[in-house]
């Protein structure tokens, strides 16, 4: 048993738990240890048992809900540290549940706390603080989110993906500033969202499942999340604008693998992306499911070469190169 926790430990999603647990218990008695334990422990409580029982109940084994207990943590850590238990453990249980709702071949789509805090700012009408960047606590302290979210970007390898994103982001603030009025985008460079920009980029945006792995993929994706999020913060004036952008990058990363693995691009290959995506349980690949995936063109080549490989029997295939997508 305590092998397996070591081991988890070591893994990213061990390391961020720490991470996450650590900026926690740091920022906690200045927001109030009574006010913030309720809602953060009840949460990640109630999404960790949520995604355990789906988890069971896809894989036929029991697994820690890693996922679920890292989805909670940051909701609770970005909502208003003052919002009624419920509010944090609701939106964390959604969160879990959206995994599975909105789900490609084998990964969610959408960064899965970023589209419950958005859901729960119409919802309940939620504010966000981001208590868990350290906003209220010494200017020192921001060295030790940048110090564990660098850390956590470089185990992750998504150091392009923040270098893009962030510089995008604050190039089109400081133009706006120079064209327009400095006045309207000040705060960005100020707290509380300077810490929330960093504790976004290096512990939300880096999330494996909806972000790229190639460093060219990594840059075109920082630069959309910064374009986007500087549109709503702009034109919306909204203030999930940082999640809002998130959102538009975990769609142009899921649309980027559906093209890239059926070969289908678009228009034609909306349809094959929609039907794609829904609900999922978490389960092992099978054949035929990875087969009503592919593209036509490449459905075709597939089914012959199974087809050679059944009538041929261990003899294999001559000039056929049969490669699982």
């Amino acid at each position: 048993m305590w092998r397996r926790v070591k081991r988890f430990l070591r893994t990213p999603k061990g390391l961020l738990t720490i991470v996450l647990a650590v900026l926690a218990a740091i920022a906690a008695p200045a927001e109030g240890i009574r006010t913030v334990a309720p809602g953060f422990a009840i949460a990640t409580i109630a999404a960790g048992l949520v995604d355990l029982l789906i988890l069971r109940a896809g894989k036929k084994v029991w697994e820690f809900p890693s996922g679920a207990v890292l989805t909670a943590m940051i909701v609770a850590m970005v909502l208003r540290a003052q919002e009624p238990w419920y509010v944090a453990t609701i939106t964390s249980v959604a969160a879990v549940l959206s995994k599975y709702l909105v789900r490609s071949r084998s990964a969610n789509v959408f960064n899965p706390a970023a589209l419950a805090i958005i859901a729960s700012f119409y919802v309940f009408h939620a504010g966000q603080s981001w208590w868990g960047a350290l906003p209220v606590l010494p200017p020192f302290t921001l060295l030790i989110l940048l110090a564990a979210g660098v850390f956590i970007a470089d185990r992750v390898n998504k150091a392009p993906l923040v270098l893009a994103f962030l510089g995008a982001y604050f190039l089109l603030f400081t133009v706006t500033a120079f064209v327009a009025d400095p006045q309207w985008v000040a705060e960005i460079f100020r707290t509380p969202d300077v810490q929330a920009v960093l504790f976004f980029a290096l512990l939300i945006l880096t999330d494996p499942p909806t972000s790229p792995t190639r460093y060219s993929d990594q840059i075109v994706c920082g630069v959309i999340v910064a374009a986007v999020s500087y549109a709503f913060f702009e034109w919306a004036g909204v203030v999930y604008y940082l999640l809002a952008g998130v959102l538009a990058g975990n769609v142009w990363e899921a649309w980027r693998r559906n093209s890239r693995r059926t070969g289908c691009t678009f228009p034609r290959g909306a349809a094959t992306f929609l039907r794609e995506i829904g609900p999922n349980l978490p389960r092992h690949p099978r054949h035929a499911r990875e087969m009503a995936d592919v593209a036509p063109c490449k459905q075709e080549v597939a089914l012959r070469a199974r087809e050679s490989v059944e009538g041929r029997g261990r003899r294999g295939l001559v000039g056929v190169r049969c490669i699982r997508i």
